[in-house]
């Protein structure tokens, strides 16, 4: 145990003595004399490095330098003192963001960024060892930018504009070019360095003037003939060149009109054609020597033959299949080189279908669909043309027809649409009543429509109006007479009830029949006053209608009318009839039969009553009274007929139910009589008796 113990602390010292323990604590970068300085300036990238170790020896540290991200300078070293980074003599190419970056054993940590600013450009040198040249010489000139570095590009300029450009990859640039025109030319250069993401410019260099001499060339143009040139004559032109120039370079001329190339020879160019007034009237003989190009321009003048011809058309306005005049005629001519006579004209295409009645005349009809014809004039061997003329025949208008818009309403203003079906416009449609006219109207375009507005008081007086259309020199063409059905306003609305109001009974079948005078189809509604909706809505095709309740009940009884409504919109109500549901006829007699019960036994029991009291009567007479008294006799038969009649009387008071309910209504149905009122208002009834 002691052993491995020992052991551990041995390789613990001698770890201790290979590998010290160490820690950078910082890394600094700094540019003296300063982040901003001017072109020429030397300037020194300091990088310090401050770290902590457990031994006493130096740790070897590798230091690395970067300029915008890029990598520029390492070194390794074993010392404690700071890396220095020397930048001699900065230029503008210098400018950048500097970082520095120590790895010791593996472990790395950097500085913070610092950015080195330099300015200043030198001035750029242009030099030429040619100043004078010839016309199809070249300029060498070199432009130089002093003590610049990195990415440069130069410019060659003649005044303003610049001749030349191009990248080096040094600070200086060898070119050559052609300075295009003979005379004193004044060159200068520029350069621009690339320091991303920024482009900075120089100073314009000094200016060297170059000289250019012309070269002793000419090229010469004739044509002939060289006056009064007219269509169809023929012109010959030469095209040459005129040098002393001695030249190991050819020479190449070309002979071209306008921009279409004629011809073209080593020495010598000869040409012919026809003049024609429509062609370009210069032409140019060109003579090339490497890249130097020499040009000469002659003008010709052209007189016109004849002019073009115009085609023309009458009459200015013509409809299928009617006759019309083609004229062709070419306005002016050369009469001292030309006989009219010569002047020929035809149609074309070919197959026209008109017929030429003299020079420059074609007759024939119209066709029925659009034709473009196109007049050819031609003498001497000249041919021109006509601008195209599109004939399009009219459509003579179609039979109109007449119609109503929407619907007419009696004594409501309506339209009345005419139209045709084919015609072309303008199109006068004009509306009649009973042979009269009545209105004009013009449809100019397809959009529009002759519409025209009238009302009417009666329905057959829709059947007097006809319309005439009308869009050439022939006369109108009438349509037939308007055929439309007139709608009557609603009126007279009426509301029939059946049965009869006196006879209307529980149990019954009602019938509510809504009557109206009008056109149909008419919508009915019924209604039962205090509700809001209705209590049917139907449409019918005839002017009465009915709503029907089965079985009736006195929940029934109440106030109904009707409405109804047609095309027309105006909505018509009839009178309010109020119904009263009466009692079923059952009910009726088991009401009477109740009565004449309660009567009965009320007469029953008078009687009794009667017989009762009479009987009493009599036993006290007979007590009372002697029997040789006649008057008792008497009196007696007087007491019994007068019990009699009151019976009789009793008994009519309540006669049989005749099926009648027991109310009265405005001339409806009899009451059923009352008892008497000395009856029915007292339980017992007597008569008194005489004695």
């Amino acid at each position: 145990m002691y052993l491995n113990t020992a052991t551990l602390l041995v390789v613990f010292y001698l770890n201790s003595i290979v590998s010290p323990v160490f820690t950078i604590r910082n890394v600094t970068l700094t540019i003296e004399p300063g982040t901003a300085v001017a072109r020429g300036t030397n300037v020194t990238v300091r990088c310090n490095a401050v770290i902590s170790s457990s031994g006493g020896e130096a740790l070897s540290r590798e230091y690395t330098i970067y300029k915008d991200s890029m990598k520029v300078y390492t070194k390794t070293s074993s010392t404690a003192e700071d890396l220095l980074y020397p930048l001699p003599d900065v230029r503008v190419s210098n400018t950048g963001k500097y970082k520095c970056e120590i790895n010791i054993e593996g472990k790395q940590q950097a500085s913070e960024v610092k950015k080195l600013t330099v300015t200043g450009l030198s001035k750029p040198v242009l030099h030429t060892p040619n100043v004078v040249v010839s016309e199809q010489g070249e300029v060498t000139a070199t432009c130089r930018a002093p003590g610049e570095t990195g990415s440069i590009y130069f410019y060659f300029y003649e005044d303003s504009n610049v001749i030349l450009e191009n990248q080096a990859s040094s600070n200086l640039l060898e070119t050559r070019f052609h300075l295009s025109r003979p005379g004193i030319h004044k060159i200068h250069c520029t350069y621009s360095v690339f320091v991303m993401p920024e482009v900075l410019n120089s100073e314009k260099s000094n200016t060297v003037t170059v000289s250019v001499q012309e070269l002793n060339i000419a090229p010469v143009m004739k044509i002939f003939p060289q006056s009064k040139i007219y269509e169809g004559d023929h012109l010959t032109i030469t095209c040459s060149i005129n040098t002393s120039l001695q030249s190991s370079e050819s020479v190449h001329l070309y002979l071209s009109q306008g921009t279409q190339l004629l011809s073209t020879a080593a020495t010598k160019v000869n040409h012919s054609l026809v003049a024609l007034v429509t062609d370009p009237g210069e032409f140019e003989c060109r003579a090339e020597i490497g890249n130097v190009a020499k040009v000469s321009t002659e003008k010709i003048s052209v007189t016109e033959l004849f002019s073009a011809p115009t085609l023309t058309m009458s009459p200015a306005e013509v409809f299928q299949r009617e006759y019309m005049t083609l004229t062709c005629k070419s306005e002016s001519y050369a009469a001292e080189r030309l006989n009219r006579r010569e002047l020929t004209y035809t149609l074309e295409p070919p197959e026209n279908l008109l017929v030429s009645r003299s020079a420059g005349v074609f007759t024939g009809k119209a066709l029925p669909y659009d034709f473009n014809y196109t007049c050819v004039a031609r003498a001497r061997g000249i041919v021109k043309r006509s601008e195209t003329l599109t004939v399009r025949p009219k459509v003579s208008v179609s039979t109109p027809k007449i119609s109503v818009v929407g619907r007419a309403v009696l004594g409501q203003p309506f339209k009345i649409l005419c139209q045709s079906d084919t015609g072309s416009l303008p199109i006068n449609y004009t509306l009649l009543k009973d042979n009269a006219q009545l209105s004009t109207t013009s449809v100019k375009q397809p959009f529009e429509q002759a519409l025209f507005t009238v009302t009417i008081n009666e329905s057959d007086e829709i059947n007097k109006y006809v319309c005439a259309a009308k869009n050439n020199h022939r006369g109108h063409l009438l349509s037939k007479k308007i055929n439309a059905t007139v709608i009557v306003p609603l009126s007279r609305a009426s509301l029939t009830v059946i049965p009869t109001l006196t006879e209307i009974s529980e149990g019954d079948h009602l019938y509510l029949i809504c009557g109206i005078k009008g056109t149909p189809p008419i919508t009915f509604k019924w209604y039962r006053l205090g509700n809001r909706q209705p209590l049917l809505t139907n449409t019918s095709n005839i002017n009465t209608m009915d709503y029907q309740v089965h079985r009736l009940s006195k929940e029934h009884s109440g106030t109904y009318y009707c409405e109804a409504i047609n095309h027309a919109n105006t909505v018509v109500r009839s009178e309010m009839v109020t119904i009263e549901v009466h009692l079923a006829l059952w009910k009726k007699a088991l009401i009477g039969g109740f009565c004449l019960l309660v009567v009965s036994v009320l007469v029953v029991v008078l009687v009794l009553y009667f017989k009762s009291k009479r009987g009493k009567r009599e036993a006290a007479a007979e007590l009372s009274v002697k029997p040789s008294s006649p008057k008792s006799d008497d009196s007696l038969t007087v007491n019994l007929t007068h019990n009699t009649e009151v019976y009789k009387a009793a008994t009519d008071a309540a006669p049989l139910y005749d099926g009648m309910e027991g109310r009265a209504t405005n001339g409806t149905r009899d009451s059923v009589a009352s008892l008497p009122a000395d009856i029915s208002n007292r339980s017992s009834y007597s008569i008194p008796a005489t004695v």
